[in-house]
């Protein structure tokens, strides 16, 4: 089983379960305002998704990306019910996002990143969808310490949302290469153990400048 596949499985298995997968409060510190587009990265059955969609109002609209066909189909039905017709939920890797460059006013993401097997390819993807002064708010986790490289390799390990997490240093160094600058932390945890590693969870907000091409 590779990585894709075994996330895809656990979040299939988890679709139909009251299970919360968060690990922050991305769509607390969001804000979106009518009239915008907004994207949620990881947005599993679709209530965050749906939220930003009921606060951009008829004038804005909301992307959904998610790995799991279990979970799209969730979250187009929580949508169906809810009557919430401007969202629209795409299955897709992370760093493959199906959108145009310099569509987005808001990206969120929930503890999602921490699964993408090239996570300097995901958070590009994020740069190149936002439109210049766009921001972002998410929440991911970091590793305390270097995930062992036998769990790195362990696409099940992955998939329970703890092998795949980067350091601290590391993270930071990827959000400065893809291009933000100007990064703020909203809110960080103490380490806690998870898996066979101690994390810790954080909210980082960022805009990006017109100052960078945005197909970079």
């Amino acid at each position: 089983m590779n990585y894709a596949e075994a996330i895809n499985k656990r979040y299939n298995d988890l679709a139909g379960t009251d299970c919360c997968l968060s690990c922050g409060k991305a769509i607390q510190y969001a804000s979106p305002r009518p009239g915008e587009v907004c994207v949620d990265i990881g947005s599993g059955k679709g209530l965050d998704a749906i939220r930003l969609a009921e606060a951009v109002g008829p004038s804005g609209y909301v992307y959904g990306i998610d790995i799991a066909e279990g979970m799209i189909r969730a979250a187009e039905r929580n949508a169906m019910k809810l009557k919430v017709t401007q969202v629209k939920f795409i299955r897709s890797d992370l760093e493959n996002i199906p959108l145009p460059a310099a569509v987005a006013d808001l990206v969120i993401s929930n503890c999602t990143l921490n699964h993408a097997m090239d996570k300097q390819a995901a958070w590009n993807e994020i740069y190149r969808i936002l439109k210049p002064g766009g921001r972002f708010v998410v929440s991911d986790i970091y590793a305390i310490y270097p995930v062992p490289e036998e769990y790195r390799n362990d696409p099940e390990a992955v998939a329970e949302c703890w092998a795949g997490a980067v350091t601290r240093e590391e993270y930071f160094s990827i959000l400065n290469n893809s291009g933000f600058k100007t990064l703020m932390i909203l809110e960080e945890s103490k380490p806690y153990p998870k898996g066979k590693t101690e994390v810790a969870s954080i909210t980082i907000a960022g805009h990006k400048t017109s100052g960078k091409c945005c197909c970079v």
